[in-house]
């Protein structure tokens, strides 16, 4: 018995999953959901080009307008979620994701293409607005950090399980192989939606709203520290497109050396990203750990640089070191992150904030494979120089937008408590 126990203890200090309750319901619908992600993500590609038929550079093309059309969906949807319950919000969106995906099967010639991946991001973009505020309503204020590191940790181990499921159709190599990672995909929207639903409702607050539409876009100091995030993000782009391409092309590591470097990367972040959540719950040290993300991220771009000048071995092993401080730093900017961009959101607008938050990280996603392909892979390591500038300076730049930040909104707060204590007409 004593020695079950110990294996359940140690089992369940390594599972991300968290103990029973709302937060473990939104983990098991975050993990359906992200299974189905990984599934796509490993076989869209083929499906589309030798099922569907179309061209590798359609597909690209038609993913790129797609996403960048998509972002416009964020701040609406974010703030639709300030007016309405989340939960059953995010429940509709997750059953509207599943119809879009089942049309992927009725893909035929690339404008029916555009217009199906043209919903799909549309949905996804905003879908991840109503996520934050949804987050946001199941964690409270001192939890929220938490929950949305525990869901990230989560989300690694679903897509990792996805991918792994998607190998079977890849090697089997056929249409209907193919079209039932589609179908998988569509069930795991139809769960994430079920267990959502499992959820309490979370009706918004009854007292008077004083936003105007588009506030959070007017807010030029939230903007501020979001945009200075926003930037830090590109980093996302240097390990899944750049550091790849770079690995074969200007170093002596062997290819397989990729895999290698994703699977960590995937793997620290299940076992770390809550245990390094901890120190950024609300603005001011999440600052503090912003900048500490830009300077770690910063010596992880110099040693990814170095392998570009040492012999195979030592190419190697820099590239599992630097992947490893990179993952350090990425998982405190994630933190960091989330805790900044709800603690200096208006309380009565988190979901528009957050719509915001992901409309600037999703505009650098979308910058960040050309920019950073010239810089670095033309560029050579004078190019992850450049980019390891760039992150330092950035995230030196974020305590002290952040206390800017944190008097406006002080200020605002000043602003609406004498206007509830002034004398109110008839």
């Amino acid at each position: 018995m004593g020695t079950t126990g110990e294996a359940g203890g140690r089992w369940r200090s390594l599972s991300p999953l968290p103990p029973p309750g709302r937060l473990r319901t939104l983990s098991l619908a975050t993990l359906a959901n992200t299974v189905g992600t990984g599934l796509w993500v490993t076989g869209a590609a083929l499906f589309l080009t030798r099922a569907v038929g179309l061209t590798p550079t359609e597909v690209g093309l038609g993913l790129t307008l797609a996403g960048l059309v998509g972002l416009s969906a964020s701040v609406p949807l974010g703030g639709l979620a300030d007016r309405r319950d989340p939960r059953s919000l995010r429940a509709v969106l997750q059953l509207a994701q599943a119809v879009v995906a089942a049309a992927y099967l009725m893909v035929g010639s690339f404008p029916v293409f555009l217009l199906v991946a043209t919903l799909d991001a549309l949905l996804i973009s905003g879908n991840l607005a109503v996520r934050a505020a949804l987050v946001a309503a199941v964690g409270g204020p001192e939890g929220r950090v938490h929950a949305f590191a525990t869901l990230r940790a989560v989300a690694n181990l679903g897509v990792a399980l996805g991918a792994g499921l998607a190998a079977f159709a890849l090697v089997a190599d056929t249409g209907w192989a193919y079209r039932l990672l589609v179908l998988g995909n569509v069930a795991t929207y139809l769960v994430s939606a079920a267990l959502i639903m499992r959820l309490p409702a979370y009706p918004p607050d009854r007292r008077p709203l004083r936003q105007r539409a588009g506030r959070a876009l007017r807010d030029g100091r939230f903007l501020a520290v979001a945009g200075a995030s926003a930037v830090l993000s590109v980093h996302h782009v240097a390990l899944t497109l750049v550091l790849p391409l770079w690995v074969v092309a200007h170093t002596d590591a062997p290819p397989v050396t990729v895999s290698a470097l994703l699977l960590v990367n995937t793997l620290l972040t299940v076992l770390l990203a809550v245990r390094l959540s901890g120190s950024a719950r609300h603005a001011v040290p999440a600052a503090t750990t912003m900048r500490r993300a830009g300077l770690v991220l910063a010596a992880g771009m110099l040693l990814w640089a170095a392998t570009a000048v040492v012999p195979t071995a030592a190419a190697v092993g820099l590239l599992l070191a630097a992947t490893v401080i990179y993952t350090v730093g990425d998982l405190w900017h994630a933190g960091a992150g989330a805790a900044l961009a709800y603690d200096l959101a208006a309380p009565d607008a988190l979901g528009a904030y957050q719509g915001v938050d992901g409309l600037l990280a999703g505009l650098v996603r979308a910058a960040g494979p050309a920019l950073l392909t010239w810089l670095i892979i033309d560029g050579g390591p004078v190019g992850w120089l450049a980019l390891a500038g760039l992150l330092a300076l950035t995230g030196l730049a974020v305590p002290p937008l952040t206390r800017r930040a944190l008097a406006n909104r002080t200020e605002r707060a000043d602003r609406a408590e004498r206007a509830d204590r002034s004398p109110q007409p008839g």
